[in-house]
Parts: C-alpha cells; structure tokens; sequence
C-alpha cells in the first residue's frame, strides 16, 4: 500500500515565503515564473489536502472517524457526536462480518482452546469478539474521549511529501487532540484498547486468561494502527489517482472516436 502512494503522489518541496521589503531582481520574467509555479504548487497542495474521505475504504471498511486537517472540521464534537461514532462502529455490517470471519479462522485453528469445538463453541468465540467489539468502540470512541476531552477522529494531513505523510499517520497512534485542537498523547486508544483487552479477561475460558498474551495482544494492535493510519491517510489519493484514470481513458477513447487524423483541418466526423 505504501510503495503504490508513493507511487502515486507527486514529490512536493517545502515553499518559503519571499522576505519582507524584497526588491525585485532585474530577471522579472523569471521570478514570475517562478511565483506562478509556487501558486500552482500551493493550489494543487490545498485541493489534495481537501479531497473526499471516503465513507468507506475499499467500499467496505467503515471511516467514520476521518476528516481531513481543515478549519471547517476541526470544531470539538459533542457528546452525542462522539458516542454516535461509537456506536456506528459497534453496529456497522463489516464489523460484524469481520468478527464473524475471526471466530471461523479461530474455530478452525482452535484458538482459545478451551472454548472447545462443535456449534456452541462456535458461538461462544463469536459472541467473545462481539463484546470485544462494543467494549472497544466505546472505550476508544466515546468514554474515554469524553471524559479526558478529546477527539476520537484521525485528522487527514493530505499535503506534503509521502515520507511526512507516513510518519505523521504513523505519530497518530500516539498523539491526539483535544477538544480545543491542542496535541496530547491519545489515551483514547492506547488505553482505550488495553482496557477492552483487560475487559475481556472476564468472559474468556478461565484457562486462557493469560496477562501476558493481553500484552502482546494490546502491542499488535497498536502496530495494526499504524498500518490502517495509512489507509485513512492515503486512501482519498488512491481514489482520486483512479478517477482522474479513468477520466483520462474515458477522454482518450472519445477523441478516438470523433478525432479524423486524415483531415488536415481536423475536422470532426459526422
């Protein structure tokens, strides 16, 4: 995913802002030119820090909690704005498909052994990650947040070079913001989901309820955030790079079409 953004989007350099009572060299031509080039650096920076979040990424993982860094987005939420992406978080269909998808690979597996095997094991270790589910949406996404007052969202960067890009979607496991745009360390998710693993602990067979597994659990996860920090970053790129392809081939094919390479007036076909 990182190789293809990199891929994807163009090299932009840090622009400084000309000194203040600077006189105009005697190569004017050139220093428009190069102040036109600077707008049209800064104007295509702007349009791609504010393309579309998609609801979803890949049309099926749900994004509720991302908005691009831009002033219209950075007002802090209500309390009922950060419960209800709790809670869309919790009921969403993907949510559940996925936790039924992990209770089928941890059946197959027999992962958490002592669950068993046979139908009512099956349900047993699909409820499990259904109570995880709904302990971390609301841990992460709606108490925590609301007690320490912080934002729960994931705030797109959009603008700068791909390298900034990553390492500022990656800092994200680690730094929030609170209510009033400040920078804090984000409690809400590392703690959030360290409490939701300590929660579990009480419904998991009593044989499995190993401390040291809730640690190494609470770790992977943290690395898992960091690669889905990348997807919310990058994910309107990639889906503005496809349509901008697509409008390029869909152009093509039509001046295929009506295009007379013949005419030397290049006149059109009826």
């Amino acid at each position: 995913m990182l190789v293809l953004c990199l891929h994807i989007l163009p090299g932009r350099s840090q622009q400084t802002t000309d000194r203040p009572g600077h006189v105009a060299s005697p190569q004017a031509p050139s220093s428009k030119t190069d102040d036109g080039s600077k707008d049209i650096s800064e104007n295509k920076q702007h349009k791609e820090a504010q393309d579309e979040v998609p609801r979803r990424i890949f049309w099926i993982i749900p994004n509720f909690m991302t908005a691009n860094d831009q002033p219209e987005n950075r007002g802090p939420l209500t309390t009922r704005q950060k419960y209800s992406i709790a809670w869309h978080q919790f009921v969403d269909p993907s949510a559940h498909f996925a936790n039924l998808l992990q209770a089928s690979i941890s059946q197959a597996a027999d992962g958490i052994p002592h669950y068993g095997q046979g139908w009512g094991a099956f349900g047993e270790r699909f409820l499990a990650q259904e109570g995880d589910q709904f302990t971390g949406s609301f841990l992460i996404y709606g108490i925590i947040p609301q007690l320490l007052h912080q934002d729960p969202r994931y705030f797109r960067k959009g603008a700068g070079s791909a390298l900034s890009r990553i390492g500022y979607a990656a800092s994200r496991v680690l730094i929030a913001r609170r209510d009033n745009g400040k920078p804090v360390f984000n409690a809400s998710q590392v703690f959030g989901q360290l409490g939701q693993a300590g929660i579990s602990l009480s419904y998991y067979p009593k044989q499995d309820r190993d401390v040291r597994g809730l640690f190494v659990g609470w770790a992977v996860n943290q690395g898992y955030n960091v690669g889905w920090n990348q997807l919310k970053e990058f994910s309107p790129d990639l889906s503005s790079y496809l349509k901008r392809r697509s409008q390029r081939k869909r152009m093509a094919k039509l001046s295929a079409l009506h295009w007379d390479p013949q005419s030397d007036a290049g006149s059109l076909r009826p």
